[in-house]
């Protein structure tokens, strides 16, 4: 047990409640503050892309007895349904039977890390604009404006979870040797809904991923609880096939009739949440150092906010509490050394998921629905069931283990080089798992 502090979380988001849940549990005083109101007492929707946990996330949430309460809210989703343009369908499962990651609504699971948090004792303040920290005391200076005056908040720790454009990294980047970046995609999102049935049912099999590929662009679908479904518009901002080029209500329904035809059934509100819902942006941060002295740490996405592509923004998050956790154990008081090895341990991982994350676009819009990209996940699922001591596709070591994202970067750039190989071998489409493809593989393995 460490000596009781008292701890500030900026942020009451995912990774920021499940901290407070964490520091709460580990016998210190927390407070958690969020400049936006209570999200149990506000319309959420507009801008939302639904989440999907994976094994990182629900590590971090069984080691403290949440995860069977967390999978009530969700939906296990075990493949994904690629819509081709002529209408077909067909399915590409993630991983071994059994093997599923989970679609979560943002915003209800938002609400209930909140209620488990105030439920452990945590206190929460909803509306408090905290716009500095002084790093060296671990006070929090909060006001209702920028330029008006400020209160001064005196802590023994902060914690800055408040997201991609974080106020607490916002401070920390004004010193000397701090590495930052940010890199806006040119690909925006715009959120779209599929109403439940009548009966409350779903329209499509709530169990995919719903992906519709289109090359640069694609549209994807993700069910929740109710029957409906959460669906985001992928498209670049400029273009021929973009978001600048659909400004009325006929642009956008030609636009869906050429490429999603079969989704004028279940889109039936398609022009008003098109004109309604926002334009958003997607954005990769990067910075370091995460901490300063042993009196105030970034995490999640204040650190290192990626973009959706791989389901694993909230997953890598948890994954730093998880990691926080394992040395707050080790190491006891000694909160430097804690802070020190936390960023030193993630920083690695947070670049290579940011890598992969920014490499899966592709994957989902474009490879999704090609020839030689589905001959090349039929070869590795048939030799990883033949082998699972030999192989492990890519997709499985990010999502269905904890092997750290830059091994898992690794081993996937080393065994897509094999296949690219493998794929140059004679008749390949037809020979594909045969004994001289699975020799040719074990050969390069090495």
């Amino acid at each position: 047990m460490q000596t009781p502090h008292n701890i500030a979380v900026v942020g009451s988001g995912l990774v920021g409640t499940l901290l407070a849940i964490y520091l709460k549990r580990a016998g210190h005083t927390v407070s958690v503050f969020d400049r936006s109101p209570d999200i149990r007492t506000i319309e959420f929707s507009g801008r939302s892309i639904n989440l999907v946990m994976s094994d990182r996330g629900w590590k971090a949430l069984k080691d403290i007895g949440l995860d069977d309460e967390i999978r009530k809210i969700g939906i296990p989703v075990d493949k994904r349904g690629i819509h081709l343009q002529d209408g077909s369908l067909t399915n590409q499962f993630y991983g071994k039977e059994g093997e599923a990651i989970f679609s979560l609504s943002r915003g209800i699971l938002n609400r209930k890390m909140i209620d488990l948090a105030e439920a452990e004792g945590v206190h929460f303040y909803f509306e408090h604009k905290i716009w500095d920290v002084n790093l060296a005391t671990a006070s929090l200076f909060e006001g209702e404006t920028e330029q008006g005056a400020w209160k001064e908040i005196k802590f023994d720790k902060v914690f800055g979870a408040d997201g991609a454009f974080s106020r607490i990294r916002h401070r920390m980047q004004r010193q000397s040797m701090f590495d930052y970046s940010q890199e806006f995609m040119q690909i925006g999102y715009k959120e779209l809904h599929i109403p439940a049935n009548a009966d409350g049912s779903h329209k499509l099999d709530k169990n995919s991923l719903h992906i519709w590929p289109r090359g640069n662009f694609m549209l994807m679908a993700l069910a929740n609880l109710q029957g409906s479904f959460t669906c985001t518009l992928f498209m670049p901002f400029e273009g021929e096939n973009s978001f600048e080029n659909i400004k009325s209500e006929d642009d956008l329904t030609a636009f869906f009739a050429e490429f999603f035809p079969d989704t004028k059934e279940v889109i039936p509100d398609l022009v008003r949440d098109y004109f309604r819902n926002p334009t958003s942006y997607l954005a990769i941060m990067k910075c370091y150092p995460w901490t300063y002295e042993d009196k105030v740490a970034l995490i999640g996405d204040s650190a290192h906010a990626i973009v959706p592509f791989y389901g694993q923004g909230m997953n890598a998050g948890f994954e730093d509490i998880t990691i926080l956790h394992e040395l707050m154990q080790e190491h006891g008081d000694d909160w430097k050394t804690i802070f020190s090895e936390y960023e030193i341990s993630r920083k690695p991982n947070a670049d290579a998921i940011a890598e992969l994350s920014k490499r899966n676009f592709d994957e989902m819009s474009d490879k999704t629905a090609d020839a030689n990209f589905l001959l090349q996940k039929k070869i590795e699922k048939w030799f990883s069931d033949k082998h699972p001591d030999k192989w492990l596709p890519l997709y499985g070591r990010v999502t269905f283990s904890l092997q750290p994202y830059a091994e898992a970067l690794a081993i996937g750039d080393f065994q897509n080089a094999i296949m690219q190989k493998v794929l140059r071998m004679d008749h390949i489409e037809q020979n594909w798992n045969s004994p001289q493809v699975e020799q040719r593989i074990i050969e390069l393995l090495g």
